[in-house]
């Protein structure tokens, strides 16, 4: 498998890496660059969490035992990044270790179901766009090579991901099949850095949609709606005190969704001495209504001889109704004398 122009030490210390998978555990770890790189691989919930293993014993493991640096993005998001950065030889086994885990995973929930064929393991690569063409090569030959020489599948997305010049590379196969294939990533990586700077791509948060029906509150974790007890009497409370639109008529907004309705904006007055139960300890309340709204919440400081605080919402009709009902459900529990809810 011929490079285009002349052959660089650090290509043949790369390729010098490429063991047979009968050989890849004794191999992974031998000779390598001393070049430092960092990959970044998209993730979900769900994978995260097989990667951080019980009270963060698997990461800790693959830190310890690979000598790369892996680092996983903070947030209530259902895709996480992970980053590995550290010498190729490092990276690799990484992956390795990533790679079957994640066949493991897949083994043990097939012995849990009807399936015979076994799927295979998938992972994806968050790249520059400005290094994707070099990845595809001239008419798709280099992207070509790699998955005849590997026998992974390799997918480049079209289009870049949501407010970044990033775009998401799928692999998948088996575990030495996609160990390969990220070594020859690797290569094209360093060859060709990235042009420009790059805008990173950055998951968005979850907001956390409520549902409202037959007189209970439902907040949506996963696949499951989970019965809210607090937010139920709230809604109670608010339906018998202010006249509003059925909820069930508006479509709480998932993040990522371009079909959303443009955002608007609301203001509302809210006496001095009743801010408190909206803002709640610390901010508690008010993050509360931010998220299960999915709006954005202003609160105004107080002025100088103003008995009233301004409150700017934020969002879709959708997300501005819910923080509405939710601060007058506040409101009301604080004024009917059940501001412990």
């Amino acid at each position: 498998m011929p490079f285009s122009g002349a052959a660089r030490p650090s290509q043949e210390s790369l390729w010098s890496l490429r063991p047979s998978s009968r050989e890849m555990e004794s191999k992974v770890s031998e000779g390598g660059l001393n070049v430092t790189l960092t990959i970044r691989l998209l993730m979900h919930g769900k994978e995260v969490g097989s990667i951080i293993g019980k009270k963060g014993e698997t990461v800790k493991k693959m830190r310890e035992e690979s000598g790369a640096r892996i680092n996983i993005s903070e947030g209530n998001c259902p895709e996480r990044i992970v980053t590995i950065t550290g010498p190729t030889d490092a990276i690799f086994k990484a992956f390795a270790m990533i790679a079957y885990k994640f066949e493991e995973d897949i083994t043990n929930s097939m012995s849990n179901s009807t399936a015979t064929s076994k799927p295979p393991v998938t992972l994806r690569l968050v790249v520059p766009a400005s290094q994707c063409g070099s990845l595809i090569g001239k008419g798709g030959s280099k992207i070509k090579e790699i998955r005849e020489s590997t026998g992974a599948q390799v997918q480049v997305a079209g289009d870049m991901l949501p407010n970044s010049t990033e775009r998401a590379v799928t692999i998948s196969g088996t575990p030495d099949a996609i160990i390969q294939c990220v070594k020859q990533i690797c290569v094209v990586m360093l060859e060709s850095p990235p042009k420009g700077a790059t805008i990173p791509y950055r998951p968005k948060p979850a907001s956390t949609p409520v549902i409202f029906a037959g007189g209970q509150a439902y907040t949506i974790q996963g696949q499951y709606a989970i019965p809210h007890p607090d937010l139920t009497k709230l809604h109670q409370l608010a339906m018998q005190q202010t006249p509003f639109t059925p909820l069930g008529q508006t479509t709480p907004a998932f993040p990522g969704l371009d079909a959303s309705p443009p955002a608007s904006t609301h203001e509302l007055t809210i006496p001095n001495d009743l801010i408190g139960c909206i803002i709640g300890r610390q901010g508690t309340k008010i993050n509360e209504i931010r998220q299960m709204s999915g709006a954005q919440i202003k609160i105004a400081n107080a002025t100088e001889g103003s008995s009233e605080r301004q409150i700017t919402i934020t969002g879709t009709p959708a997300n501005i109704s819910l923080a509405q009902y939710l601060i007058n459900a506040r409101l009301t529990s604080e004024v009917t004398g059940m501001g412990a809810l």
